[in-house]
């Protein structure tokens, strides 16, 4: 490794303005081993995404870059490289000029890969040109191989003959033989890709629900529930009580909700699936909530705090005591926005001790406990045990009782910051909630810091991303609902009186359903000081109102009014999660 090596790829990365100049003359003079070591350092201290990564990559090593997302590969192309050497090596076949072939490599420095698929070329009288290419983009590659379709298909094509009706069975006295079949290859084969087809179609939840004749395999993605594929009714108590195995639950107890959980690897990183059964009329359901830690925690703008939300997030976040309340539904990012929030307090010099139900995010370097009510480790016996911990700042995974909302209180009081969530429908809901739990308002009023309410949208394609004109109506009904905003309250560039909305028209890189992936709508109330006499003396709506206004407050709404100005979202979905 030269030195000219690592100044292509800071001047690469200094080019897409990732690094500045102080961090350029700080990675120019570190001593690094390897290419490895450059990249764990380098992206533990910035922001940047795979595809520019990949692409400072290709600098450094002086190779080709290319992005085969969305790209269509012909199968016989394809199948130059087997798919059980592309899995080995990382690597694929996805073009042919005549004798020339071009391969995709997600690591250049492995020389054992270049190795074998040139012996496969000297047989064939080929010549390799070789390209570097992303995680994303070798996952995309390997996804051709096989549809998720025909791996079902192949797979039930044999279930069949074990699980299908038969007008003369047999029943198995000793139940032995449906032990058999549960752990039989069709079986397993069949869960398997569903997992995996789920984690690289970037679902959050897979569900299995008999329905009628049917059973049917739904993947949440970006919030929004898809059929992925329906399998006959037969082989449904077979993959129930499989993932029931891979999650030590009870097989034979069909009467009660079970929860579980599986750990897998999958594309060489640990997954965690939360699994929750529940007993319907005839069969069970199963719903896996999928748990990926990303490799770095998303920062507050990036979820979507922007303006003065993020502004009072941020500032409350640093605060050394007190308390950091996320509100919203299931399934709203709350526990997200916690993971965030606890990156940025992960420091040697504090004790971070969590307490959750469950583990969702693994964040190396704080203590982290899953609550187990069925042995009396609840949130409220947690918590007395986390204040004889020495901890500097506490996460209490969810207010759910009186008596977690009472401790939680008095350690926010005695020098602790606590990070915690309730369910509410806004911000403001938090405090008469808080009140309802019996905590005294002055004792409230001294300990909260600052209350956020979140919904999730899905945001918009950047590749087919266009600008559109909105019906009559609903352009009418969106300029009566920014009119309303104060100027100093809009951010991003957007501007009063300058409305542009924009939509995904869908393509290869989005699934041709014009959205990738998603982003919070948020409104946070700043405990200030007049904010606490305001909660002390019992939160007079008037008062509150009064002192919102001083804040520039925003509404969930309006926030995400102001991000489909930005591109960021579309109308539609705004009208779809929001009140308007």
């Amino acid at each position: 490794m030269t030195k000219k090596e690592l100044l292509k790829l800071l001047s690469f990365l200094q080019s897409k303005r990732l690094l500045n100049d102080e961090q350029y003359q700080e990675f120019l003079n570190t001593k690094f081993d390897s290419f490895a070591d450059i990249e764990k350092q380098i992206r533990r201290k910035i922001l940047v995404s795979d595809e520019d990564w990949t692409q400072g990559k290709a600098a450094f090593f002086d190779m080709e870059y290319t992005n085969l997302a969305g790209k269509v590969i012909n199968a016989e192309i394809l199948n130059i490289l087997p798919q059980d050497l592309a899995e080995n090596y990382r690597m694929v076949v996805f073009n042919k000029e005549t004798k020339t072939i071009e391969a995709g490599l997600v690591d250049p420095s492995n020389l054992k890969a270049m190795e074998a698929l040139n012996f496969l070329a000297r047989k064939n009288q080929y010549v390799i040109k070789f390209y570097i290419i992303s995680e994303d983009s070798y996952r995309a590659a390997l996804k051709q191989y096989e549809t998720l379709g025909e791996e079902v298909g192949a797979a039930l094509d044999t279930a069949e003959a074990i699980f299908a009706p038969k007008e003369d069975s047999i029943e198995d006295d000793d139940g032995k033989g449906f032990t058999e079949v549960i752990k039989s290859a069709p079986v397993s084969k069949i869960v398997s890709v569903v997992l995996r087809h789920a984690i690289e179609g970037r679902a959050s939840d897979i569900h299995i629900e008999p329905v009628g004749s049917q059973s049917k395999i739904r993947y949440r993605i970006d919030g929004v529930l898809h059929t992925t594929i329906v399998l006959p009714i037969y082989v449904h108590s077979a993959l129930v009580s499989r993932i029931k195995v891979m999650s030590n639950l009870k097989i034979d107890e069909t009467r009660i909700p079970q929860d579980g959980r599986i750990r897998i690897k999958i594309h060489n990183k640990d997954v965690d699936f939360r699994i929750s059964t529940i007993p319907l009329m005839g069969h069970e359901k199963v719903v896996m909530r999928i748990l990926e830690t990303p490799e770095k925690a998303p920062t507050f703008e990036e979820l979507g705090f922007m303006g003065y939300s993020g502004e009072h997030a941020l500032s409350n976040i640093k605060k050394p005591n007190g308390m950091f309340l996320v509100t919203g539904p299931t399934g709203s990012g709350k526990s997200t926005t916690l993971f965030a929030a606890l990156s940025v307090l992960n420091q040697e010099t504090v004790n971070i001790a969590t307490l959750e139900d469950p583990v969702e995010y693994y964040v190396p370097g704080v203590n982290q406990s899953q609550v187990r009510p069925e042995v009396g480790f609840t949130f409220a016996a947690g918590l007395r045990a986390l204040l004889r911990q020495d901890p500097n700042i506490i996460m209490v995974g969810e207010i759910r009782d009186n008596e977690t909302a009472e401790l939680a209180i008095h350690a926010g009081l005695t020098g602790h910051f606590v990070l915690s969530t309730l369910h509410t429908n806004d911000a403001l809901g938090a405090i008469p909630r808080m009140f309802d739990m019996h905590i005294e308002p002055f004792l409230l009023a001294s300990t909260l810091n600052v209350v956020i309410a979140q919904r999730l949208v899905r945001k918009l394609c950047e590749k087919c991303k266009v600008e559109e004109k909105l019906p009559d109506n609903v352009f009418a009904q969106m300029k009566k609902g920014l009119d309303a905003i104060p100027d100093a309250s809009f951010f991003g560039g957007a501007k009063k009186g300058d409305y542009h909305f924009y939509r995904g028209e869908g393509c290869a890189q989005c699934g041709n359903t014009g959205f990738k992936g998603r982003l919070a709508i948020v409104e946070t109330i700043d405990v200030t000081r007049d904010m606490k006499d305001i909660i002390a003396k019992g939160f007079d709506r008037t008062a509150v109102e009064k002192e919102l206004i001083k804040q520039n407050f925003l509404t969930m709404d309006q926030d995400g009014m102001i991000k489909t100005l930005l591109g960021l979202t579309s109308v539609e979905e705004i009208l779809r999660v929001s009140k308007m």
